[in-house]
């Protein structure tokens, strides 16, 4: 089969296309072909191996795992003799966080991985892109700020995978939605749902008067310590920047009953229901995919390089 391959870590051309072996289920596991992926931040911190927390867990001196991507879709081929719940045809969304393996014609992966069979409606980029940042707002939003109805929330990076969705999600909680975003993005990021929206170019949100009961920094580029201005006296900062400072000032706020500084893996958090509610949110309406650019499997350096512009609105899928 054909995959795209990274022996090494660098710039977007340590990606290449090769010829592996197509692998073969086991008997708890499921072949999937898939249909689409995406490309992230995250994917791109993979494979530069930055910052330094991604070499420790995933290889020092080269990646542990030759084919990234977490996030695919597509449809099962073959089951192994003890699966229970999935048939060949089904059409499914699933994350491979622990081994990656997203960037190839075909993945197995366990029936007790996160993945859920798709609604009919969805298309298989749809749900790739809502599970891409989707998956990622509902940890932080939901299970670490326990995101309640009335509450102030402000969203930077508004426009981004992960915060176009975390605006979605934030208006279906019921909380009072501000956005962070370019000028040229205002018109999107308003239409998911944001009830103010700041110009980051025009004004610095960390010096505003108003507080928030959440600030959820979804492009990990605002400190703890510049955004506490801004937090009400028991309010949260969330960010998604797996940095060693967020660790201590996690730890530290941690011994006080006043404003928190919260940091999570969120893809390693990810299970089934979390998958399934997402797809119930986008089969009726609640949440909707918003998908930027498409590339070819194997143009998958150009969506790195896309990416690492940080010009991308939602979301970038990988086609196959």
């Amino acid at each position: 089969m054909r995959a795209m391959v990274q022996n090494s870590y660098g710039p977007p051309e340590v990606i290449v296309m090769r010829e592996i072996v197509k692998p073969s289920p086991g008997s708890k596991e499921l072949l999937i072909r898939i249909q689409a992926a995406k490309v992230g931040p995250s994917d791109c911190a993979f494979r530069k191996g930055n910052p330094f927390m991604i070499k420790l867990l995933y290889g020092l001196s080269r990646p542990k795992f030759a084919v990234g991507g977490t996030e695919l879709a597509g449809v099962i081929e073959a089951v192994g003799k003890e699966v229970q719940h999935f048939k060949p045809g089904d059409r499914v969304l699933g994350m491979s966080v622990k081994n990656f393996g997203a960037y190839a014609e075909y993945k197995c992966l366990s029936e007790e991985s996160p993945l859920v069979v798709i609604p009919d409606n969805i298309a298989f980029e749809e749900a790739v892109g809502v599970c891409d940042g989707g998956a990622t707002a509902l940890t932080f939003l939901r299970d670490k700020a326990k995101l309640r109805r009335g509450q102030k929330v402000l969203i930077n990076g508004a426009s981004g995978a992960v915060g176009i969705y975390a605006v979605q999600l934030a208006k279906f909680y019921g909380a009072e939605v501000t956005g962070v975003c370019s000028a040229a993005n205002e018109d999107l990021v308003r239409k998911a749902g944001a009830d103010f929206v700041i110009d980051y170019t025009r004004e610095d949100f960390t010096k505003a008067v108003k507080a928030y009961d959440v600030v959820f920094d979804a492009v990990g580029k605002r400190s703890f310590s510049a955004c506490k201005h801004v937090l009400t006296a028991k309010g949260i900062y969330l960010t998604t920047a797996p940095r060693l400072s967020i660790l201590f000032q996690m730890i530290r706020t941690s011994l006080f009953k006043g404003k928190r500084a919260v940091f999570a893996t969120a893809g390693l958090m990810q299970n089934k229901a979390n998958l399934s509610f997402l797809m119930e949110l986008a089969n009726n309406g609640t949440l909707c995919a918003v998908i930027d650019r498409r590339y070819l499997l194997e143009c998958l350096p150009d969506a790195h390089k896309y990416v690492e512009t940080e010009r991308k609105k939602g979301n970038v899928i990988i086609q196959f």
